[in-house]
């Protein structure tokens, strides 16, 4: 009988194996320092002087200073206009949901004459320019007596967030199951007493997503909000648009108004954040 002879083992060099999905990392990582480029340049360009601004360009503040964010915190003009855009976005905000969530609650449970016709009308009015509406608020403010108030600024964004909010609203609502409504009653619940202990908390992410999309767009809106006010009630936006003194654009300073107006914005995506997340998956956003 033949011995079977066993054959060598050839062993290969072993193989650099790439780990899966480091490309997918590689680019997130990119995306988000791109994403991030201006974001660090306006604070670097914030801790400098305008001479070194102007004297080239520089990835890191050779002469550290504080004076810009020391100017904004001592100078009433500055620092009232963070206050009054504070005032009426906040103003807004409120008014926003008080008004959409009753609206949106009748086109999701009802049905009536023109309801689609009543819906539509109120997305053309948040796909209107500003400026379309500019002049008639400007006349009827001035004629009231709300010129350069923070209500006056409140009330012209209501045009454009009120259908936003009722639009993302409504599709929240409809996705809560009418049985709901209608075991409520059953069970001798009053409509306002159903509808904020009980269906309010199903929508906590829609109106968190609708909080943040009013408050945002009321907060960056400058075309409104600097022809509206004049001194007593003038945004942050309106004060970084006049920023040029008689040496010529103050950079450092306009940087530094850029960094802290981010911060209300960031405040309020951190509170909201699990709303916003759940929200992305949901409704109409």
């Amino acid at each position: 009988m033949s011995k079977t002879i066993p054959r060598a083992t050839v062993r290969s060099a072993p193989r650099t194996q790439v780990p899966r999905g480091l490309g997918r990392r590689l680019f997130v990582v990119v995306y988000f320092m791109l994403l991030l480029l201006p974001i660090y340049w306006m604070i670097n360009m914030s801790l400098k002087p305008n001479r070194e601004i102007l004297g080239g360009l520089t990835f890191y503040p050779h002469e550290l200073t504080f004076d810009n964010y020391r100017t904004i915190f001592t100078d009433p003009t500055w620092y009232m206009g963070y206050v009054n855009s504070l005032i009426y976005v906040g103003m807004n905000t409120v008014m926003s949901l008080l008004i959409a969530l009753p609206a949106a609650y009748a086109f999701s449970r009802f049905h009536f004459l023109g309801a689609n016709h009543l819906f539509f009308w109120l997305l053309t009015n948040r796909m209107a320019p500003a400026a379309v509406f500019l002049l008639p608020f400007f006349q009827l403010y001035q004629n009231i007596g709300l010129y350069d108030t923070h209500l006056a600024v409140a009330l012209a964004h209501l045009l454009f967030n009120v259908p936003l909010a009722v639009w993302i609203l409504e599709g929240f609502m409809s996705g809560v199951p009418r049985e709901i409504d209608e075991t409520a009653a059953v069970d001798g619940y009053s409509f306002p007493r159903f509808f904020l202990t009980i269906f309010l908390p199903l929508i906590r992410s829609g109106i968190g997503v609708t909080a943040f999309f009013c408050f945002m767009f009321s907060w960056v809106e400058l075309l409104l909000a600097r022809t509206l006010t004049s001194v007593a009630a003038k945004p942050i936006a309106a004060t970084m648009t006049r920023t040029v003194s008689a040496s010529g654009m103050d950079w450092g300073l306009l940087a530094a108004a850029g960094v802290l107006t981010i911060i209300p914005g960031a405040l309020v995506i951190y509170f909201v954040r699990n709303h916003i997340a759940k929200g992305f998956a949901l409704g109409r956003v």
